[in-house]
């Protein structure tokens, strides 16, 4: 009974603070839909989902004792759900071999991917003679070889020669998982073609906002210089596709890749200047800012530029958590309240959660509201503290530094478990790079906008360019200095959930209990440190091997899977190419309990191969049939279990597949989609 005198005592100290904890309920109920090793059935989610409304009912019609509690549970129960009818609401058919033909789709999507191929996603698609209930609904096709005419457009129906296969599982075992991630993205196939690209209708559809997205990225692109141009469109427009690749890699190095994401900082910088734009133009004419209020009329305006920079952006996790935010803050302004609270973060998440529960488990949605998070809370103390950030020439520089500081410290950890990426030089390539994009980049793009109508964009567009020269001068020389980069392995699958969940206590608990999210923290970073990288990793196809030595990894080929390759090196937190790696394989030694590791690649590594000592592992990229007296694991075998890592023990050997860690989801295994009839 103590024991709940005291907890009911620590809830009642919640109270008018307790609406910040309803985005951190939700997130455990879809994360726990996340990490259960079977897909919940139908009756499971229904049952949580009227858990959720009769808990929900009985606290509003019963004060009931420990109600938070209530809340919570119900809360939790309302989360798996949501998730559970998300993954079931954008169920579509995986392709379920691999196919070589004829593709028909229209392009609803450009990118580029890892190898700066162009990509194009496709909707309305046909494949050969495969039947149109098993046809995807949207593939993605990476465009290489000489692709000579047609320049694709969105809209554009488009045919193709080329090669697809479903949607790949991670990989090794607890890395991230492109079949979930393809599956929320109704993504059911992916492939490349060779084959130059033809048009088949004479004109794409007009009057999607991505088509006009492109347009307008097309447009900054012609009017920009080609050394800022990709850099350009991408903070108006969202649009990555056009930046070269080494220009991504020196903004990431200088931490200053945040720049490209339109998030918090663009939409913000740009609000302001409309909002302060609108009101200096109403002070203009007393005999309109005295009859008018010029404060409401600009904060109206404002909302109204960041909800078209919304739809003209993307729509991406970010940016919906920072108009979000932007519109509570202006709708504050409309009401003559204080918008700049953690209530505000919370609302946000709540939104972007509801709409797509599967953010949770991205880099953007925890990055995001980590960073936002934590310059709320700490501008909001040192605001209620009565603080001054010294004289007022000095308040905006110094903000700039805080405001790196503390955004660099929530986002680090993150980054660090998603991309294994420490940017050491970050804070100082912030503060001399963020203080140029809010005072030259931002209000320039505005203006460009205001004024192409009447072609007078030259000028604002020539500021621009010297803004986004400077801040990738800044990246360039700060990427390039000595130590700027550091890596970090990968940790444990439990030591990011533990971190946060620490840092949420730290933040928004109410008195000396949030001290106890210390401990939390302390013990994600064991889980970090102390999680071992596994001994040899098998790739889902076997057409890869890595074993770990004294030196690094030791990769079996220099050449191939040059993906698998480059995550798994990442995660073993080494600045190691893969030509590099498989140097080392030919010093490899046999292993404790496991013997030597031999790699059998094609039929003509097969036809070489001449034979094994009984403790050898032999793996093979093609059935391995010939008797022989070592172990085995040909491709046959890894069809099922995906990738697999070996880990050597004192006492012996333990094998982790993929498939374990993942466990059987609707993303992963088709006999799950027939049952539910998503086949």
């Amino acid at each position: 009974m103590r024991i709940v005198a005291s907890l009911r005592l620590s809830l009642l100290a919640q109270r008018g603070h307790l609406f910040c904890w309803v985005p951190v309920c939700l997130a455990m109920g879809i994360g726990l839909y996340f990490v259960v090793p079977v897909e919940p059935s139908g009756t499971l989610l229904i049952s949580a989902g009227a858990v959720f409304l009769f808990l929900a009912i009985f606290k509003w019609r019963r004060e009931a004792d420990l109600a938070a509690a209530i809340w919570a549970l119900a809360l939790i129960a309302g989360g798996f759900a949501l998730a559970g009818a998300r993954a079931h609401g954008v169920a579509g058919p995986v392709l379920q071999w691999r196919y070589y033909g004829p593709i028909e789709g229209r392009v609803v999507k450009i990118d580029r991917s890892a190898s700066e191929a162009l990509r194009l996603t496709l909707a309305q698609v046909r494949l050969g003679e495969v039947p149109p209930d098993e046809t995807p609904r949207h593939v993605r096709v990476a465009l290489h070889g000489e692709q000579s005419g047609v320049v694709p457009a969105a809209g554009m129906l488009v045919g193709l020669t080329g090669h697809l296969a479903p949607p790949s599982g991670p990989v090794e075992p607890g890395g991230f998982d492109f079949q979930r991630h393809a599956w929320f993205q109704k993504i059911g196939a992916v492939g490349y073609t060779r084959s130059p690209v033809v048009r088949l209708d004479p004109t794409p559809i007009r009057g999607s906002i991505y088509g006009l997205r492109m347009w307008i990225s097309a447009e900054v692109q012609a009017r920009m210089p080609q050394d800022v141009a990709g850099v350009a469109a991408a903070i108006t427009t969202g649009d990555r596709s056009a930046i070269p690749k080494a220009v991504t890699e020196a903004l990431r190095g200088a931490n200053l890749a945040h720049l490209l994401a339109i998030s918090g900082l663009h939409m913000g910088l740009l609000a302001g200047f409309v909002f302060g734009a609108v009101r200096f133009t109403v002070a203009l004419f007393p005999w309109l800012g005295l009859r008018v209020n010029g404060k409401k009329i600009a904060a109206g305006v404002a909302m109204m530029a960041a909800g078209a920079y919304l739809l003209l952006s993307g729509s991406s996790v970010s940016t919906e958590r920072a108009f979000v935010m932007t519109a509570v803050v202006l709708l504050a302004v409309l009401l003559d309240r204080r918008a700049l609270t953690l209530r505000a973060v919370a609302l946000a998440a709540v939104l972007v959660l509801l709409m797509r529960p599967e953010a949770l488990l991205g880099p953007g949605f925890q990055m995001s509201f980590a960073a936002t998070a934590a310059l709320v809370g700490i501008f909001g103390w040192i605001r209620d503290s009565g603080w001054r950030l010294g004289p007022w020439w000095l308040r905006p520089i110094l903000a700039v530094m805080i405001s790196s500081l503390v955004a660099g410290l929530a986002t680090a950890p993150i980054a660090a478990m998603h991309f294994n990426l420490v940017a050491h030089y970050g804070l100082l390539a912030n503060v001399i790079s963020v203080p140029v994009m809010g005072l030259l980049v931002m209000p320039s793009a505005v203006m460009a906008a205001v004024l192409a109508p009447l072609g007078l964009e030259s000028l604002p567009l020539w500021v621009m360019t010297q803004g986004l020269r400077w801040i990738l001068s800044v990246a360039a020389f700060v990427s390039g200095l000595e130590g700027a980069q550091g890596m970090v392995k990968g940790g444990g699958r439990w030591a990011l959930p533990l971190l946060a969940m620490g840092g949420v206590i730290v933040l928004l608990w109410q008195g000396r209990g949030r001290w106890g999210g210390v401990p939390l923290m302390l013990a994600a970073a064991l889980v970090w440190v102390l999680t071992p990288r596994p001994d040899v990793l098998i790739s889902d196809t076997a057409g890869l091997v890595g074993v770990l030595t004294d030196k690094g990894r030791a990769l079996s080929k220099p050449s191939g899977q040059g993906f698998v390759a480059r995550n798994w090196l990442e995660n073993d937190g080494v600045l190691l190419a893969q030509e590099g790696a498989a140097k080392l394989w030919e010093d490899v030694q046999p292993l404790p309990h496991l013997g030597a590791v031999q790699h059998v690649v094609g039929k003509r590594g097969l036809a070489q191969f001449s034979g094994c000592a009984p403790e050898a592992l032999v793996i093979s990229s093609v059935p391995f049939d010939a008797p022989v007296p070592c172990q085995v694991l040909d491709v046959e075998d890894l069809k099922d279990s995906g990738a697999i890592a070996v880990f050597l023990t004192e006492t012996g050997v333990t094998l982790k597949t993929a498939r374990q860690v993942a466990g059987r989801r609707l993303w992963n295994d088709a006999e799950i989609r027939a049952e539910w009839g998503h086949q």
